[in-house]
């Protein structure tokens, strides 16, 4: 028997509705990716339990609504808590559900168990501010101020590659907020959603306020987004998903993050031996199944072979294997399927006359960390989004080249630059075409309080607690006239 089956023991889990476990017509089976056992038994919603789901939601939000604001916090203060009591569990969850090794899944629980708290911090910042109506000729005489209240009921939709976190992203400021949630997580990770459901009824949050809604995108998705009851969706997922849902919202709100390709640049006269860690990590932590995953590098024709050949001896020098193992740095793809999908990528680039200089080939079911040079601008590794352990490394002679080919892209999320040189950080920040800049450093960085979300494909609206709060809030203008 494996390690995975020894972890866990294969229990039927139930849809989360108004604070109560609720059973389904079906189940369906769930599989670890790397062993390919069988974890759970998943309740698959239909349409009419996701109504319900809207429903309890839509009752429950009065209550939240007016819970003062320390209330909320509290209750965000001991999710908190009680998750750092709880931390190797839920990163085994995660490990186990997504193939993510343990060594990322523990620090997806740090983050999480951050965000968390900058939502308990940010629930009691919730404020408008006083407008000056004097100084119009016509405002004489009046006060006015603005408030900010809750929006509602939020569809919440998120994605398998960090199963725990993004989750919390949604549900933290929503909370914070005095919002309700119906939140339908990855069909292949809903066992994290599931947990961190418990976690807030055991903290007190009121029922109905929180509900997890388990089943397929096209039942459940599509339920939320079409009820009118829902007043804002968040997604987290793929640009042909998210645009689906923006054609489908009429005039709810819509957040979406929706992925990218995203780069690096390294300037001449870095030291090389200092980022070869971080674009290590940048690339091939998770799988590359990353967001902002280092998916394209163009580096400076000055130090672009001291480069290829250090990044290549650093890659492969990454342990292969069992996610559960506290060595393993790369695992299993989320799917087979994607597995598939990315060895035609890699098969296209041998047609194309680029050149793989590391991986592109699997061992067992994982694939090897791939880094492939002088790959043309047309190749799906290129211009589309690969969410593997893929990279591309093509040389440039001058900044203004790189920042031409970074922009060359449907995609605009985050983008890096390391460089010695202030004039060319400050040229690359004003011309990158992308929602982040981050200058000395991967494309890959984030914290959670800071703005997060891209421009073109990569999306609408900004993550970070403080940022989706404002999103998940009404403006209301109030005017007092003391004549």
């Amino acid at each position: 028997m494996s390690k995975v089956a020894n972890e866990v023991k294969v229990e039927k889990k139930y849809l989360i509705i108004n604070g109560e476990r609720v059973g389904a017509d079906h189940y369906a089976p769930l599989y670890a990716p790397y062993s390919e056992e069988k974890i759970a038994e998943i309740a698959m919603a239909n349409e009419d339990l996701t109504k319900q789901a809207i429903q309890a939601a839509y009752e429950a939000r009065q209550r939240i609504g007016d819970m003062p604001a320390h209330e909320r916090a509290e209750i965000l203060e001991k999710v908190v808590e009680l998750l750092k009591e709880k931390a190797e569990e839920a990163a085994t969850i995660v490990s186990l559900e997504s193939a993510k090794p343990i060594m990322f899944a523990k620090a997806e629980v740090a983050r999480t168990i951050e965000t968390y708290k900058f939502a308990a911090e940010e629930a009691k910042r919730i404020h408008g501010e006083m407008i000056p109506f004097d100084a119009a000729t016509g405002g004489v005489g009046r006060i006015g101020y603005t408030l900010r209240e809750p929006i509602g009921v939020i569809g919440a939709i998120t994605p398998f590659n960090f199963p725990l976190n993004l989750v919390a992203h949604k549900v933290g400021p929503a909370i914070a907020a005095g919002n309700t949630i119906v939140l339908k997580p990855a069909s292949q990770t809903p066992l994290s959603a599931l947990f961190i459901a418990e976690i807030f009824a055991e903290a007190g949050l009121p029922a109905g306020v929180l509900n997890v809604v388990t089943g397929s995108g096209r039942i459940v998705g599509e339920t939320i987004v079409a009820d009118d009851r829902v007043n804002m969706i968040t997604f987290t997922g793929s640009p042909s998903v998210g645009i689906g849902i923006n054609n489908k919202s009429g005039l709810k709100k819509t957040t979406l993050e929706l992925g990218s390709n995203s780069a690096l640049i390294i300037d001449k006269d870095v030291e090389i031996d200092e980022i070869i860690e971080r674009c290590t990590m940048g690339a091939f932590s998770n799988q590359g199944q990353v967001c902002i995953s280092l998916q394209r590098i163009y580096a400076h024709e000055d130090v672009y072979e001291e480069f290829i050949t250090k990044f290549v001896e650093a890659t492969k020098q990454l342990k292969l294997g069992d996610p559960l193992n506290p060595d393993t740095y790369v695992s299993s793809l989320i799917a087979k399927e994607e597995l598939d999908r990315t060895l035609s990528w890699i098969e296209e680039t041998k047609q194309g006359q680029a050149e793989i200089l590391a991986g592109g080939k699997v061992q067992g079911n994982v694939l090897e960390p791939t880094i492939i040079a002088n790959a043309a601008s047309d190749l799906k590794v290129s211009c589309q989004e690969v969410f593997a352990p893929l990279v591309i490394v093509n040389k440039v002679k001058s900044i203004e080249e790189a920042i031409e080919q970074v922009n060359d892209s449907r995609f605009g999320l985050q983008a890096g630059i390391y460089t010695n040189h202030v004039k060319n950080a400050l040229y690359a920040s004003k011309n990158l075409q992308v929602g982040g800049v981050i200058i000395n450093d991967v494309p890959t960085f984030r914290v959670d309080q800071m703005p997060y979300g891209g421009v073109k494909d990569s999306g609408t609206g900004r993550e970070g607690i403080k940022y989706a709060v404002e999103d998940m809030t009404e403006l209301k203008l109030v005017v007092w006239n003391q004549g």
